[in-house]
């Protein structure tokens, strides 16, 4: 356990007076990670420490939650690289200490060249990887963007420079890794090597990485610096972005510069929906997590909760999910280029609809199971309450971890968001998830996401701030956790803990995460006909609950996730 006197230097040397790692005597390697902790204030909840410890230096020098979350991000691009990322992009959800509701959308798009059979032979038939490695798998990168959109318009501070500093110094200067993290970049290591041969990275170097080791990433802090002297002009314009698009164009990928200085960010209307007390905000398309957040508690409301993981509340969730995921898979898209019916989708009289023919006697045939009718696995979250009220519920990825596995000149990881398009038409992609033609690729559209920034209000106050990664699984986590306080009545580190279990419609099987559930429930629940599937950990959620005496923040156990109050 480290002292308290090592963890006050720890926290120095990720603060933002920039005291590098260099400078410190602290010679101990794990860090001191919270799960769950109260803030009077406000507070914090990432994926790495470091992050949640220089977001929340932000707030106490009196920036706010956008300020914090700019910081956050580009700390995450450095600590977090597996899916913290310049590379890739996102969902943020703000919510103004008066009330007002934004969605932001930096989600990644497709170049200019992409084509809807990019990915298929001459024969029709899916390339192995070719939408999930390498170049071609890379969509147009939003991030940088993104928190450049953020800043202009909601920023207290107003000051760019020191929310990058602090992330130019930990990649220059190094972090220390975690267990987990050295595991995983060895584990990773043969495809960094393979999709960029010859590169001299600390990705594909042959040195076999150990919990402390020191990561350093100058490259990046070189384009870190350019962003941070030049705003996103500094990564979308000059020379890094000719440093992109040369390391793309060398692999046969297809960005240009025209799509750099095409690319846009977009501010879309959240979508809003009551559930009994609560009202519930959330990511519009190209989104589909708000749209299917809404169905799943539309279907819900009139049911008599029994209790957590009850045979009963899981059938009737798992019923909904089928008939949601079944409507994302046809109707949804990026809304630029589709007609997405938001509002029937989202509607009571809709879900009550189809939920009808659902029975508790045994499981609905997926085969019997379609669209409704209309009258027409790496990311990371976080979550941040600022002193003012002000929140932000924010949702980034690379789509696969370290996406592409393809690294631009400059240093840093490119995503591998084409895949979330429909390669063919009805043909799953890396989460399983069947698309159609609303997704199909088609040049400057951007991809159907599953990531789901959620803000809810109780009685019209700040309620809660919840969002987790997860690919597929990403909806229901958060739907779950949700309700796990609304109906369980959990706290917010309870709700987070908990285990999870998933159904998206196609595949035929409820997934439950390891040890979660015991062998009666599993034999009742196979008695009547579903499919169930063992997985690994589903998610890493980070929560804040606002309670009567300030704020309870939560950080999930299957992650080195890290609390933080203020």
């Amino acid at each position: 356990m480290m002292k308290k006197n090592q963890l006050k230097l720890l926290i120095l040397c990720v603060s933002l007076q920039f005291i590098t790692f260099s400078s410190c005597k602290n010679t101990q390697n794990n860090y001191v990670i919270t799960k769950s902790t109260l803030g009077e204030n406000g507070g914090i909840a990432t994926a790495h420490p470091i992050a949640s410890e220089i977001g929340i230096d932000v707030l106490k020098k009196g920036g706010n939650a956008v300020d914090a979350a700019i910081a956050v991000h580009f700390a995450l691009a450095v600590v977090y690289p597996a899916a913290g990322n310049i590379g890739g992009g996102g969902f943020m959800v703000y919510r103004t200490n008066s009330g007002e509701k934004f969605a932001l959308d930096f989600r990644e798009k497709a170049p200019l060249a992409a084509a809807e059979n990019m990915y298929q032979d001459d024969e029709g038939n899916i390339i192995k990887d070719l939408s999930t490695e390498g170049a071609l798998a890379v969509g147009i990168p939003g991030a940088v963007k993104g928190m450049e959109a953020a800043f202009n318009k909601f920023s207290k501070l107003k000051n760019w420079n020191s929310l990058i500093e602090p992330s130019i110094k930990l990649a220059k200067e190094g972090f220390r890794l975690t267990r987990k993290q050295a595991k995983h970049l060895n584990d990773s290591k043969e495809k960094f090597i393979k999709n960029n041969p010859g590169l001299e990275s600390p990705f594909t170097s042959e040195r076999i990485y150990f919990e402390g080791d020191l990561f350093i990433q100058v490259e990046l802090a070189n384009t870190l610096t350019s962003i941070k002297d030049k705003g996103a002009d500094g990564f979308y314009r000059g020379e890094v972005a000719e440093n992109l698009v040369e390391s793309v164009g060398e692999a046969k990928g297809i960005i240009t510069m025209e799509d750099l200085a095409r690319y846009d960010v977009a501010w879309r209307d959240v979508i809003s929906f009551d559930y009994k007390d609560y009202t519930i905000h959330s990511m519009p398309p190209p989104s589909s997590g708000g749209i299917v957040l809404a169905q799943l508690f539309n279907a819900l409301e009139s049911h008599e909760f029994m209790g957590f993981h009850e045979e009963k509340d899981i059938q009737i969730i798992v019923e909904a999910e089928r008939r949601a995921y079944a409507d994302r898979a046809h109707f949804m898209g990026d809304a630029d280029f589709v007609d997405v019916p938001i509002a029937e989708l989202i509607s009571k009289e809709y879900m009550k609809n189809r939920m009808a023919d659902f029975t508790f006697e045994k499981a609905s045939e997926v085969d019997d199971i379609e669209h409704g009718y209309i009258e027409s696995e790496e990311t990371t979250h976080f979550s941040i309450v600022d002193k003012d009220g002000n929140a932000v519920s924010l949702t980034t990825t690379l789509n696969a971890a370290y996406g592409s596995k393809f690294i631009a000149k400059g240093g840093y990881l490119l995503n591998n968001e084409m895949d979330d398009f429909s390669s063919k038409v009805g043909h799953p992609n890396l989460y399983g998830l069947v698309g159609a033609e609303a997704n199909k690729i088609e040049p400057e559209k951007r991809m159907l996401s599953s990531m789901t920034p959620t803000i809810v209000e109780k009685n019209g106050q700040l309620f809660m701030v919840i969002g987790t990664p997860g690919g597929s699984t990403i909806i229901t986590s958060v739907f779950q956790a949700c309700i796990n306080v609304m109906e369980y009545e959990m706290n917010m580190n309870d709700a987070i803990q908990s285990c999870r279990f998933h159904h998206q419609w196609k595949p035929e099987e409820i997934f439950y995460e390891k040890a979660c559930w015991d062998n009666n429930l599993i034999k009742e629940l196979a008695v009547k006909n579903y499919g169930l599937k063992e997985r690994s950990n589903i998610g890493r959620m980070e929560g804040i609950l606002k309670t009567s005496s300030g704020y309870e923040i939560a950080a999930d156990k299957r992650g080195d996730d890290h609390a933080i109050g203020f």
